[in-house]
């Protein structure tokens, strides 16, 4: 038998648990990306609250992208 993760409010799915939901795997997906990268002694990119993006070194060095457009190697 399947179970649901959500839960019901008066028969339909509380729209905030699904945010929350998403909230959690977004999170996870941005933790398994870290220790990725650890493991393969490279770097994550993402954008800051600022708008700019980084590039951040498992030492925890963050780095701006300065061209966007410029190869990733």
């Amino acid at each position: 038998m399947k179970t649901e993760a959500c839960i019901l409010i008066k028969g339909k799915v509380n729209p905030m648990d699904k945010f929350k939901d998403l909230e959690k795997l977004i999170k996870l997906t941005g933790d398994r990306a870290k220790l990725d990268a650890k493991a393969n002694d490279t770097y994550i990119v993402y954008k800051t609250a600022e708008g700019q993006i980084v590039k951040e070194y498992n030492n925890g060095d963050v780095v701006p992208v300065v061209d966007p457009d410029a190869s990733h190697a």
